[in-house]
């Protein structure tokens, strides 16, 4: 059976495994392990909605192909496994799937404080334990994708906006060479005028070449980016080394391994300036700080690179605020384009 999001069966090798002496031709590995995978670790956090009878358990990994699914009842819930194991639960009353979360809405029989970390667990113990999420033979519930664009302050560079969430991390592509893993962002350097490309959350922002103006290729972009995401295509490969590094668990071992005036600045970075900066389209990420001479390095990615007033930002903005208030820690911030 095809499975959506999740491989039922998997082995994982150390490093160490695979120099044993156990293990001295590698084409017998082949032949006899034909399906080896290294299995990423599941996360799941829990978040509040609106409504107080729904809880929102979100995954660091997506777990269908941008496809939605709902269920009303275990019988509702026969191609989804998981959902079943939901439904044993006295409490749900409906289990709603699709990209990276499961929303749970309860009977009023309990508080959602009672039991949700209890049930968080359960998920995630069930991830990581290579549990079927959703069978491939399972109707998904359409859901229409809507596409926006919006201008950035990068008249190069235009910001388009979907309904659905893209990516669990941000991703930058500045040639097709770097989008191997990335079969959107291939199809997208295809079009002549694309010169980089920028995914996060639910956007993908787009710098062109100066060979053509927005208001002759915004629609058709627009227009292709919404049916590439409504045909539940593949953004970026989840089993590519280059998404692995940039999952939850390798940036924390990163952040953990920052000494505490780095760590300082990367908290306020995402706190302050992350979001403002999202709005516009763009990233900005930690590169260095020196002790020595406290100049903090960064790197901006999507419409902020190269953006003309992305220097009276840095200054202005990014700067100020980390000498106001890290004190006489920061002398000076320098931009690194991604």
């Amino acid at each position: 059976m095809a499975i959506i999001g999740i491989q039922n069966k998997v082995i994982s090798l150390s490093q160490e495994n695979l120099n044993s002496k156990y293990i001295d031709n590698s084409s017998l590995l082949l032949l006899f392990l034909p399906k080896i995978a290294i299995m990423n670790v599941f996360s799941v956090s829990i978040h509040n909605t609106t409504n107080p009878a729904i809880m929102k358990f979100e995954a660091n990994e997506f777990l269908t192909q941008h496809e939605s699914f709902e269920f009303n009842n275990i019988d509702d819930a026969k191609n989804s496994p998981l959902a079943q194991e939901l439904f044993y639960l006295p409490f749900v009353k409906k289990v709603y799937i699709s990209g990276n979360f499961i929303a749970i809405e309860r009977f009023n029989i309990i508080e959602w404080n009672d039991v949700k970390e209890e049930v968080r667990s359960q998920i995630e113990d069930y991830l990581n334990e290579g549990g079927t999420v959703v069978s491939e033979n399972s109707k998904s519930k359409k859901v229409p994708v809507t596409v926006y664009a919006e201008s950035t302050p990068n008249p190069s560079a235009v910001k388009f906006v979907a309904n659905k969430k893209l990516v669990t991390t941000s991703h930058e592509f500045t040639s097709i060479d770097e989008a191997s893993y990335s079969p959107f962002a291939t199809e997208l350097f295809h079009f002549p005028f694309v010169k980089n490309i920028f995914f996060d959350e639910n956007y993908v922002s787009i710098t062109k070449f100066d060979v053509a103006d927005w208001q002759d290729i915004t629609s058709e972009l627009r227009e292709f980016i919404r049916g590439y995401i409504e045909n539940g295509k593949t953004i970026v490969s989840n089993d590519a080394p280059e998404v692995i590094q940039k999952s939850q668990q390798h940036q924390d071992k990163e952040f953990e391994n920052l000494d505490d005036i780095s760590k300082e600045i990367v908290n306020i970075l995402e706190e302050y300036i992350k979001p403002a900066v999202a709005s516009d389209g763009g990233n900005i990420q930690f590169q260095s700080y020196d002790k020595e001479s406290k100049v903090v390095k960064v790197i901006l990615q999507g419409a902020c690179s190269g953006c003309p007033s992305s220097t009276f930002t840095l200054k202005n903005g990014i700067e100020n605020m980390l000498k106001e208030m890290l004190k006489d820690k920061v002398s000076m911030v320098e931009a690194i384009n991604g």
